[in-house]
C-alpha cells in the first residue's frame, strides 16, 4: 500500500494522526523528562560533544511521551532519527505529533491496520537511495525481520528472477510483508542489501527477539552486531520488580470496566512479567492461578502461595485470563475460548500478538463480534450464544488500553540502556570490537545507567578507598 507522506516546513517527513495535538504532546514530554533522570543526564554529559553526529537511527518502539524523551536524546546528541511504533495500538498520538513537529520523522498512530503497521516500519527504515539506517533501536524484531526477508528475496530474485509470492504463506502479516518486498524489488533490487551493508548494529529489548537473534548467531545467519539490553541489570531488576511493566489490572479496568476483586484470574507464565501481574491481581483482590511449563518457576509460584495448574484444569472456571509468556504461540486457542464461562476476559500482557489464537477466533464459523468500545470486543459463539471478551485484539493490553510506560521505573532505565548501547555501537564502529554476534550491555554502562538515577532519587554513593579496593 502507499500512503501520502506529509512534510514539515523544514522538509522532515511524517505521518501521524493529528498535528494539532502537538502542543499537548510537548507538555507530556516535559513531564516525562522530569522523571527520566538517566536520559537527561546523558544529554548533559554528551550533548556538547555530539557523539552521534552523522548517525542515522531508526527506532521501532512504542511511540509514547517517554519514547519521545529517548528520541530527543538521540537528536540532542547529533543523530538523525526516523521512528515507528512496535505495536499497532500503542502510539500516543499527541506524543507522535510533538516529535513529528519538533525533532524527528515519525510514522505512527494509534489503531493502525496491519497494512499500515508494516508501511510505517518500511518508512522508518527508508533514507532513500543512499541506504537505510546506521543503527536500529529494536523492541520485538519486526523491523529486522523486514530487512532479513528483503535480503532473502533479493538474492532469490537475482538468481531466478522470481518475485516473492504472498500466497505462499497463510500468515496474514507475512503476506503483507512479502507484498511490500515484492512491490519494491523491481524498482530497487538491492535495497535491503544496501541497508545491511550500512547497518552498524542493533540494540534489542524484547526477550523473544533476543532469543531469535541468539539462534541466528548460532547458525551463522546474524548479519550485524546486536547489544541485548533486555538482560541488563537495570532492565530486569528495576523495571520488572516495580510491578509497573505489565500494567495488567490497569489495562483490564480501563478496557472492560472490570471488578477484579473476588474473580478467579489465570496468569499464563510465571516469568518476571507474570510474577508482577500475579502480584498486582492478588493485591486487587483476585484469586490467582498460574499455568507454567518450567518446574523452577512453578515452585516459586507455589512458595508464594499461588496455585499452579494447567489451563485445561481451569478454563471453564476462571473469570480472567492474562497471557504473560512473551513470544509463545497459541497459548490460548479458540477451543479454549469456546470452553470459557460467559464473558470471561482474555488479554495479552506479552509483547507479541500470536499468544492468543485471534485468527482461529476471527474465522470460527458463525462467530459474532460485538465491539463495546475501542479495542474491547465480545466474541459470541453460535452454538452456545456464550461469549468471551478479548482486549486489544489479542495484542499487548497495557500499551493499547493504559499509558504503558511509567517514566521513572520503566522507561528511564530501559531507554537509557538503549541510549548507552547505541552510543557504544556507534563509537566503536571502526574498531572491530563488535562482530556479528549478540552481546550483553557492558557492565560499566549498566552501572552508568544506575548511577545516572542516584542524584534524582536523593542518594549519595560511598566510594571505596584504595585500601578497600585492594
Amino acid at each position: 500500500m502507499a500512503l501520502p507522506v506529509e512534510r514539515t516546513a523544514t522538509g522532515r517527513e511524517y505521518k501521524v494522526k493529528d498535528m494539532l495535538q502537538a502542543d499537548f504532546g510537548r507538555l507530556e514530554i516535559e513531564l516525562a523528562e522530569d522523571q527520566m533522570a538517566a536520559l537527561m543526564s546523558c544529554r548533559f554529559e554528551f550533548g556538547t560533544s555530539q557523539p552521534l553526529k552523522g548517525a542515522r537511527i531508526a527506532g521501532y518502539l512504542h511511540m509514547t511521551p517517554q519514547t519521545a524523551v529517548l528520541i530527543e536524546t538521540f537528536t540532542a546528541l547529533g543523530a538523525e532519527v526516523r521512528w515507528c511504533s512496535s505495536n499497532a495500538f500503542s502510539t500516543q498520538d499527541h506524543a507522535a505529533a510533538a516529535i513529528a513537529r519538533d525533532s524527528a520523522a515519525v510514522f505512527a498512530w494509534k489503531g493502525e491496520t496491519p497494512q499500515e503497521y508494516w508501511w510505517c516500519i518500511e518508512r522508518a527504515l527508508d533514507w532513500g537511495p543512499g541506504g537505510g539506517p546506521d543503527l536500529i533501536v529494536g523492541d520485538g524484531g519486526d523491523a529486522i525481520l523486514l530487512i532479513l526477508e528483503g535480503i532473502k528475496a533479493e538474492e532469490t530474485y537475482e538468481i531466478t528472477g522470481n518475485l516473492p509470492d504472498p500466497a505462499s504463506t497463510k500468515n496474514p502479516e507475512l503476506q503483507i510483508l512479502l507484498t511490500i518486498i515484492r512491490d519494491g524489488l523491481e524498482t530497487d533490487p538491492k535495497r535491503y542489501h544496501k541497508m545491511k551493508e550500512r547497518l552498524v548494529g542493533v540494540s534489542e529489548a524484547t526477550a523473544t527477539a533476543v532469543e531469535r537473534l541468539y539462534g541466528m548467531q548460532a547458525d551463522g545467519t546474524l548479519l550485524f552486531p546486536v547489544i541485548n539490553v533486555n538482560d541488563s541489570v537495570t532492565e530486569t531488576k528495576f523495571q520488572n520488580s516495580c510491578g509497573c511493566r505489565p500494567c495488567g489490572p490497569d489495562g483490564l479496568l480501563m478496557a472492560a470496566d472490570v471488578e477484579i476483586a473476588g474473580k478467579v484470574a489465570v496468569v499464563c507464565g510465571y516469568g518476571d512479567v507474570g510474577k508482577d501481574c500475579a502480584t498486582a491481581l492478588k493485591k486487587s483482590g483476585a484469586c490467582v492461578i498460574v499455568t507454567e511449563i518450567d518446574p523452577i518457576r512453578a515452585l516459586q509460584a507455589l512458595m508464594e502461595g499461588i496455585l499452579v495448574l494447567t489451563l485445561e484444569d481451569v478454563v471453564s472456571e476462571a473469570d480472567i485470563f492474562a497471557v504473560t509468556a512473551g513470544g509463545s504461540k497459541g497459548i490460548i486457542t479458540v477451543d479454549h475460548m469456546r470452553k470459557m464461562k460467559n464473558n470471561a476476559i482474555v488479554c495479552n500482557i506479552g509483547p507479541f500478538n500470536n499468544a492468543i489464537d485471534m485468527s482461529g477466533l476471527e474465522t470460527f464459523p458463525g462467530v459474532k463480534r460485538v465491539t463495546f468500545n475501542l479495542r474491547t470486543d465480545r466474541w459470541v459463539f453460535p452454538d452456545t450464544e456464550s461469549g468471551v471478551i478479548v482486549l486489544a485484539e489479542g495484542r499487548l493490553v497495557n500499551l493499547a488500553r493504559a499509558t504503558g510506560h511509567p517514566s521513572l521505573t520503566t522507561a528511564s532505565c530501559s531507554f537509557a540502556n538503549h541510549a548507552m548501547a547505541q552510543l557504544e555501537l556507534w563509537m566503536e564502529r571502526d574498531t572491530g570490537k563488535y562482530e556479528k554476534k549478540v552481546y550483553a550491555l557492558p557492565k560499566h554502562l549498566d552501572e552508568k545507567v544506575a548511577a545516572y538515577h542516584l542524584g534524582k532519587l536523593g542518594a549519595k554513593l560511598t566510594k571505596l578507598s584504595k585500601e578497600h579496593t585492594d
